[in-house]
């Protein structure tokens, strides 16, 4: 390089113009934010998904500034909707291609940039009129082009870099003709490994036949001088090793295997029919060297390689780079970075995430590590609750808590623990596309998602929950994966849908119910990956079970919305496979199918071992509405099927009143419910009652149970309101269904719903206690009517329940089993019982559990912090606080205060103490936040006999 006063180097990455190469073409090919650009795009490149499409197409575009957060985050977007169609953002189509389209801007008009934003790329991708379909790269990511940013620029453009950043791969001793561009009259030359191969003085373009002689990486550096100006673009050309085949070393397994004290590891890769496999990443500065080629195996089904020189306890991103096109994360990770979603994860989620590798490569990123630090367990001999005895409480952390976050659902285990639940059954943890989500849309399945917190966090949470005799049962979807997962994009066709060669997936799902990309459980593979999810959660996490979600898609019967629930033996014999290897694992672990097939089936599967979910919803709420024809729940008790049960000969069926995907029964009682003369099911109040009475004849039934979130305070919010409050019409659009929800514990302080609450508490009390309800001797329902009665025995106790589901009076036969005294359970009252049969009058609404001999109530005591939240009353005024919070509290009594702030860490960064004893009453406290990092601490307020902390959200 020449001695110059200035130079100025443009080194374009491969990233930075790559999607330009195979999807888009400007004209000119350089252009500044002042220049008209012609942007040029080809529907037949990258992703494919607008070839041939017959309709208009527009662009749908932003910039890349020095202001942006990476050389990917858009600002500036042009138009103000994406789902319609902007004029101003019309392509051509051209008139000799109809795959070509054509659009002419001035970007720094078009956008427009503000004053002071220097524009550094054009982000893009193509679309229909309501954005159903979309163009994008190859891979499925964003198009980028660059503007030039000098007076002189340069640029190979022939040949054109691979999709997504990757390398040209070329044979050994081949002839590559390289064209150059200059974006004014420079000196231009081309150098192959440092050595020059060709030169031109005074031109703009110059042209070369370079030959590749070595095997590996070629870099190809194209460079423009112009006095004392000088731009560099540059190219990999990569000439692969031969395919070594070599049997994968012995324990090694699935995704990472960690070896020689954390300075090695062996990666392994899935992926028959491929031609060849690089393993990229931090550890090789995500370059295809020759130490990272993938050996396969001989059944040519994996692909594995060791990486060496590793730094213990260090976290590295990788990939796969798959017939040097396609760049994938490993579907066996226990950690994932996600370059659109990890950015909106509060860092008091999950503290020092690791930073996504920007720039040098693209989509999801896998991450291991060596040396982790091994959990230690605190109950590692957890006891399950026999399956009779389940209570189960189905959460979604989201819209549980505030923070929806592993730290908080352990602090609010206190709760679940009066409550008396048994079992707590998560909705899906493992990452799921975005972070705003339900789970049901799986793409990683051994990675627990990051919007909920770390996996150590996670871990914590499940310890403490057995410490206090609460079994976890996890979500599980293996129905069906995103087209995120490296298991579909693998296999995939133009569109990025399962191509008919995927080992994994169906192209079409035969059954009517799939969402996604719908699994083949008739696949070797399939089965071989499902038995490895459902083997990693027990061992690794120590999960008490699944709910295995859309268990009836577990078939490759071809079947319509009819057909679906036929008897299905393939079905079956699928269930039963995976049955016995999770039993292999760990005999006593809850296998839970969410199963709607017909009962034939449902019953061949129960009495073999699986438990069931059992949908009650509709029939319960047509009680609680009180109206009778579709009020018999009698199909949620599994035994006889004189007494209108399944006929099953096992406690496996777990019936609900609710569940994540089911209307909540106080809302339709106060939108819809039944009324006669004074009495109103739609009145608040008498809406709770009748949720007493419906769960007096729901937790008495044998048999496990599922409680939804809230659903012991009442919960009244429609499942189709949308998270601004609003509810579409017409009632039952679905729009919103999967939109985040409030939670809503101001409700354990109003005291209707707090009856409903301890109802609760006492029934689940109740069934676990007495063993009546785990095994009768007896037992009959009568449920038919608006009078409805359970009765249960054994040899110890007779237990009657009478209740009027009616919004009138009505007279039944309580049929006691015996005359003498009957003791009201949650009452604590007693009857003499003279004629076990004389008519019993009720009154809408009015219930009772009558049992042989008395049975005492728990009590419910609050908790110390309970009593001393309720005593002192401290909040924080604003929350989020910027700059001073306000806080109030009250004492009891005169006492000397200390008020502490610790942040997560549990590290002390404020302490305020009154000078002298204050008086009793209510006092006020100023606390500076300034100086505090933005996030969330806990601020504790102390006198010698009460405290109470709450938490406190820093924003500035």
């Amino acid at each position: 390089m020449p001695t110059l006063t200035r130079i100025t180097i443009l080194l374009c990455s491969l990233l930075a113009w790559t999607a330009q190469a195979q999807v888009v073409t400007t004209t000119p090919v350089f252009f500044t934010d002042t220049t008209p650009v012609t942007i040029n795009f080809d529907a037949s490149q990258g992703n494919g998904a607008l070839n041939n499409f017959p309709g208009n197409v527009y662009i749908w575009t932003g910039t890349v500034t020095n202001l942006s957060s990476s050389n990917t985050n858009w600002r500036n977007v042009h138009s103000p909707s994406f789902n319609a169609a902007d004029p101003t953002a019309l392509m051509t189509r051209d008139a000799s291609n109809p795959n070509l389209y054509h659009i002419t801007i001035t970007p720094r008009t078009y956008y427009p940039i503000p004053a002071g934003e220097t524009l550094l790329r054009l982000g893009m991708i193509f679309k229909n009129a309501d954005g159903s379909v979309v163009g994008r790269a190859a891979g499925g990511g964003d198009i980028f082009v660059d503007a030039a940013q000098a007076a002189l620029s340069a640029r190979i453009t022939s040949p054109t870099a691979g999709a997504n950043g990757n390398p040209l791969f070329v044979n050994l001793n081949s002839q590559v003709s390289v064209t150059g561009t200059a974006s004014a009259a420079a000196n231009l030359a081309f150098s192959l490994n440092g050595t020059q191969v060709a030169q031109q003085a005074g031109a703009t373009t110059l042209t070369s036949n370079i030959t590749i002689s070595q095997t590996g990486r070629n870099v190809v550096r194209f460079t423009a001088t112009s006095g004392a100006s000088q731009a560099i673009d540059s190219l990999v050309l990569v000439v692969r090793p031969q395919v070594v085949t070599a049997a994968l070393p012995a324990g090694a397994k699935d995704g990472i295997t960690y070896l020689n004290g954390g300075t090695s590891v062996i990666l392994n890769l899935t992926a028959p029919n491929k031609q060849f496999v690089y393993a990229i990443g931090e550890f090789n500065n995500w370059q295809t060297l020759n130490s990272a080629f993938m050996n396969r195996t001989p059944d040519g089904n994996n692909w594995w390689v060791q990486i060496n020189g590793l730094t213990p306890g260090v976290e590295y991103a990788y990939q796969y780079l798959v017939d040097g096109a396609l760049r994938v994360a490993d579907p066996y990770c226990e950690k994932i970075l996600d370059p659109n979603d990890d950015r909106f994860i509060p860092a008091a989620t999950y503290p020092n995430l690791k930073a996504y590798p920007t720039g040098l490569t693209t989509g999801i990123v896998s991450v291991l590590q060596t040396n982790q630090a091994p959990f230690v367990w605190t109950t590692p001999n957890f006891q399950r609750p026999s399956r009779a005895d389940l209570v189960i409480y189905e959460l979604h952390l989201r819209d549980f808590l505030a923070y929806h976050d592993y730290q908080t659902l352990r602090d609010t285990l206190n709760y679940l623990s009066r409550l008396g639940v048994n079992a707590i059954e998560l909705m899906p943890i493992n990452e799921f596309d975005g972070n705003d989500n339900w789970g049901y849309s799986p793409d990683f399945y051994f990675a627990p998602d990051k919007y909920y917190g770390t996996k150590t966090a996670l871990k914590q949470f499940i310890d403490e929950a057995h410490r206090r005799g609460i079994a976890i049962i996890l979500d599980v979807v293996l129905n069906h994966s995103t087209g995120q997962s490296p298991m579909v994009q693998l296999y995939a066709d133009a569109n990025g849908a399962p191509a008919a060669n995927n080992p994994w997936f169906n192209q079409t799902a035969p059954h009517p119910y799939s969402v996604y990309n719908d699994l083949n459980h008739e696949s070797v593979f399939t089965k071989y990956f499902s038995k490895q999810v459902m083997s990693f959660w027990v061992q690794e996490y120590k999960v008490d079970g699944y709910r295995f979600d859309l268990a009836g898609g577990f078939s490759q019967k071809p079947t319509t919305q009819s057909t679906y629930p036929n008897y299905d033996q393939s079905r079956i014999n699928i269930w039963m496979d995976y049955y016995q290897h999770l039993m292999s694992v760990d005999p006593g672990m809850y296998p839970i199918l969410e199963h709607f097939p017909d009962n034939s089936e449902g019953t061949v599967l129960a009495n073999n071992g699986f438990m069931l979910w059992g949908n009650a919803n509709y029939n319960y709420n047509e009680a609680t509405m009180g109206y009778i024809p579709g009020s018999n729940f009698s199909y949620g008790y599994y035994g006889s099927t004189a007494q209108g049960g399944r006929g099953w000969n096992q406690p496996n069926l777990i019936t609900y009143m609710e569940s994540h995907d089911e209307e909540r029964l106080m809302y339709k009682n106060l939108a819809f419910g039944n009324a006669a003369g004074g009495y109103d099911t739609k009145n608040l109040n008498t809406a709770l009652a009748r949720q007493e009475l419906a769960a007096a004849f729901f937790f008495t039934v044998p048999g496990p149970k599922m409680v939804w979130q809230f659903g012991e305070l009442g919960y009244d919010r429609s499942i189709f309101i949308c998270s601004n409050g609003t509810l579409p019409l017409p009632y039952g659009n679905d729009q919103c269904k999967l939109s985040a929800k409030p939670a809503v514990w101001p409700y354990y302080q109003n005291a209707n719903r707090r009856q409903l609450y301890d109802v609760y508490r006492a029934l689940i009390a109740l069934k676990k206690k007495e063993p009546v309800f785990e095994n009768p001797t007896s037992y009959t329902q009568s449920l038919a009517d608006a009078g409805k009665t359970i009765h249960l025995s054994d040899a110890t106790t007779n237990v009657t329940i009478v209740g009027n589901f009616g919004v009138t009076a009505t007279t039944l036969d309580p049929a006691f089993q015996n005359a003498g005294k009957w003791y009201n359970y949650l009452s604590g009252d007693s009857i003499t019982v003279a004629n076990p049969n004389a008519l019993l009058t009720l009154q809408p609404g009015q219930y009772a559990i009558y049992t042989s001999r008395r049975i005492r109530k728990a009590t419910l005591l609050p908790t110390r912090a309970q009593a001393a939240a309720a005593v002192l009353r401290l909040t924080a005024a604003p929350n989020p606080s910027s700059s001073t919070a306000q806080l109030q509290y009250e004492l009891p009594a005169p006492a000397a205060v200390t008020l502490t702030v610790q942040n997560l860490l549990g590290a002390t960064v404020r302490t305020l103490s009154a000078a002298a004893p204050q008086a009793a009453g209510s006092h006020s406290l100023s606390l500076p936040v300034q100086g505090l990092a933005a996030g969330v601490y806990l601020v504790r307020l102390s006198t010698p006999q009460l405290s109470q902390t709450i938490r406190l959200v820093v924003q500035h």
